[in-house]
């Protein structure tokens, strides 16, 4: 028997098969109030035939039909990079238990692509839309045009409610300040400092909070131990940025016992660019990265960190799409949401106390 040219198992190839009517058949298998009236015998042999053929409901057709597309597009800017991944996980375990597919597309940060599908996810309906940040997309006017559609958006990595999109993010400040408190309270008072792009939305109050906690400790950061990575969108300069800035740090002659880096991979960078002029961490400075991805977890030494809840950061945002889409059908719309998670210290190998702490100790 030859199927329809779209290669998939259709309710006529089913019928055909079975010798009765489309219709019957479709009554039978979608389960539709008058199957009852239809003998058991043949709803038995119309399912087993269904089975046999490999036959699985066709949803496209059934969400034209309810005008539903039961999809939510996830828009990440790279899905290269680590931050991006449990972010993901998060969005695909929170939308799994539900009817609706997520739509992943990875922009590979360029603008032209992630405007591109934000078209696109607007052009198939999709009935909200979450978008796993970077500064790339700032100032595009499609998250305008999602929104006069009234498409449920959350944007997870930066604040935009001031712009009247849901927002899911971790408290930078907080954050900054436990690590320079972590370093204070090893003993460390020499602390260099690799702070983030300058476009970079986590930049500033990260800096922020390293400088409050260092303030308290009574502790001046000394400005020629103050670095800054480049206004890259690769994830992977971020380790350049951290091999450079520990070159940087050797050369200038200052003397430091540790290194807070803005990130895991720029950590990682640090941590190689010591260890290239016999430098041992943590045994001659300890180094302390942000995020938590898992190059800090399975390096050597494994990276001291900040972790920020990605995962649940995911599945903070599928909530709130789900939730806009169900106040959406009562004719609600919900205003925007702005939720700051909080971070954690991870501790690690690559962190302890100061040389002439542990000597003083002996």
């Amino acid at each position: 028997m030859a199927q329809q040219k779209s290669g998939h198992v259709t309710l006529l190839d089913i019928a055909r098969a079975c010798g009765f009517s489309v219709s019957t058949v479709s009554i039978v298998l979608s389960e539709a109030p008058l199957s009852q009236n239809v003998a058991a015998s043949t709803r038995e042999q119309i399912r087993t035939m269904a089975r046999q053929l490999g036959y699985h409901p066709d949803a496209f057709a059934r969400s034209l039909r309810r005008r539903h597309s039961q999809t939510i597009g996830v828009l990440a800017y790279d899905l290269t990079d680590p931050y991006c991944i449990p972010i993901v996980r998060g969005i695909q375990a929170g939308l799994h238990p539900t009817n609706y597919l997520p739509l992943l597309m990875d922009a590979q940060i360029q603008r032209r692509l992630f405007d591109s599908y934000l078209k696109m996810i607007l052009e198939r309906r999709a009935e909200g839309v979450i978008v796993i940040a970077s500064w790339i997309f700032e100032e595009t006017n499609l998250l305008a045009d999602i929104e006069k559609n009234h498409v449920p958006i959350i944007i997870v990595g930066r604040d935009l409610t001031s712009r009247r999109i849901s927002s899911v993010f971790v408290d930078n400040e907080a954050g900054g300040s436990m690590a320079m408190r972590h370093l204070c309270e090893l003993g460390h008072r020499r602390i260099a400092v690799i702070r983030g792009p300058e476009e970079l939305f986590d930049s500033k109050p990260r800096w922020t909070g390293v400088r409050k906690a260092a303030t308290e400790a009574g502790i001046r950061i000394d400005p020629r131990l103050v670095f800054q990575l480049p206004n890259s969108v690769d994830p992977f300069s971020s380790f350049e940025g951290g091999l450079h800035c520990a070159k940087q740090m050797l050369a200038s002659g200052r003397s430091f016992t540790a290194v807070l880096a803005f990130d895991d991979l720029t950590a990682l960078g640090v941590v190689r660019g010591l260890s290239e002029v016999g430098l041992r961490v943590p045994e001659d400075c300890s180094v302390l990265g942000f995020d938590d991805v898992l190059p800090a977890t399975v390096s050597t030494p494994a990276i001291t960190t900040i972790r920020q809840p990605l995962k649940e950061m995911g599945l903070q945002a599928v909530e709130w799409a789900l939730k806009a889409l169900e106040k959406r059908e009562q004719g609600v719309d919900l205003n925007p949401q702005s939720h700051k998670a909080v971070p954690e210290l991870v501790v690690r190998k690559s962190s302890s106390r100061p040389p002439e702490r542990k000597s003083q100790m002996r």
